[in-house]
């Protein structure tokens, strides 16, 4: 579909704050009118999520607490690229080290864009089968508890509100659409 130029342009801009995670930029755009207007918005690095199915059709999540929140979340695991990381193997990496896990099959279901108005992340969604279970890895300061859930109540869980998390329900969507 395509229309007049929304297109807004940058005018100036400067990094406001550079943490170890990601990196916070507010631009002087110009909007499509000629007028400008002030964008703030975190740069983020990336990441990918992996919904990993067991050969019995339960799904392998995680509860972890969320400090943003000030709870737990149950999640796929997920975790951010490092710098020229491919992302199938931050997917694979991170498998691993949250819940011990490797797989056989990897599947790419597609990228998600989770908070489009104020960050340029992305996450890449894989499916992971033919699972088979090894020793968990967790990174330094990582606090996580591994679940194994029939997929079903993995996606009741996502349509009343225990799942939360915009990149697991749409995780465990896509994967229905594949699994049936």
């Amino acid at each position: 579909m395509k229309g007049r130029d929304l297109t807004e342009r940058l005018v100036s801009g400067e990094e406001v704050y550079a943490g170890g995670f990601f990196r916070v930029q507010r631009d002087v755009v110009r909007l499509p009118d000629g007028k400008t207007s002030v964008r703030e918005y975190i740069h983020h690095p990336g990441a990918v999520g992996v919904v990993a199915l067991l050969d019995d059709g339960r799904v392998v999540l995680e509860r972890q607490f969320r400090y943003p929140h000030g709870r737990e979340f149950i999640e796929i695991p997920a975790g951010k690229l490092e710098s020229g990381e491919p992302h199938l193997e931050t997917g694979k990496r991170e498998l691993l080290e949250e819940t011990g896990y490797v797989a056989k099959e990897w599947t790419r279901l597609g990228v998600i864009h989770n908070a489009i108005a104020y960050s340029d992340e992305g996450i890449e969604l894989w499916l992971a089968r033919g699972l088979e279970k090894r020793e968990a890895r967790l990174d330094e300061g990582e606090f996580l508890e591994v679940l194994v859930l029939p997929f079903g109540d993995a996606l009741a869980m996502s349509r009343d509100g225990r799942i939360s998390d915009v990149k697991t329900i749409i995780g465990l969507l896509w994967t229905q659409g594949r699994v049936g």
